[in-house]
């Protein structure tokens, strides 16, 4: 891969992930296999996450509505992270989260919004104001 996409690489992972503190995504596949990894990476996060088509927001946006629908708790609480990191807020995540119902059913809606509640209270944003 060129320098150009292993620094949009960096760049992206830095501003969606920096806080997190659990092991994320690449740091796994690594653990696996490093050539792998490292290419998954530089494809997802380097190529993927900073195309420019779209606003880092509305891209995590899409990515909580997505991951509530298919209910991945786990990664969701990554990409919640990621939203608030890129400018979402609380309250625009609450309401993607809402609007998946009719697609997902309630039980989906009531597993990312516990989700989001706990990165809310980890991050001292809970209780909301609403």
């Amino acid at each position: 891969m060129s320098d150009d996409v292993v620094e949009k690489t960096k760049k992206t992972g830095a501003l969606y992930f920096k806080g997190v503190e659990e092991e994320k995504p690449f740091e796994l596949w690594r653990s696996f296999d490093q050539a792998l990894g490292k290419d998954l990476s530089l494809f997802i996060t380097g190529k993927l996450y900073a195309r420019e088509k779209i606003a880092h927001p509305t891209r995590q946006l899409v990515t909580v509505a997505v991951l509530t629908v298919l209910n991945r708790p786990e990664e969701l609480k990554l990409h919640i992270l990621a939203a608030l990191n890129v400018g979402c807020t609380p309250d625009e995540i609450a309401e993607v989260i809402f609007q998946t119902f009719t697609y997902g059913g309630i039980p989906t809606v009531n597993t990312a919004l516990k989700v989001l509640r706990e990165v809310l209270k980890e991050k001292g944003l809970w209780p909301m104001d609403g």
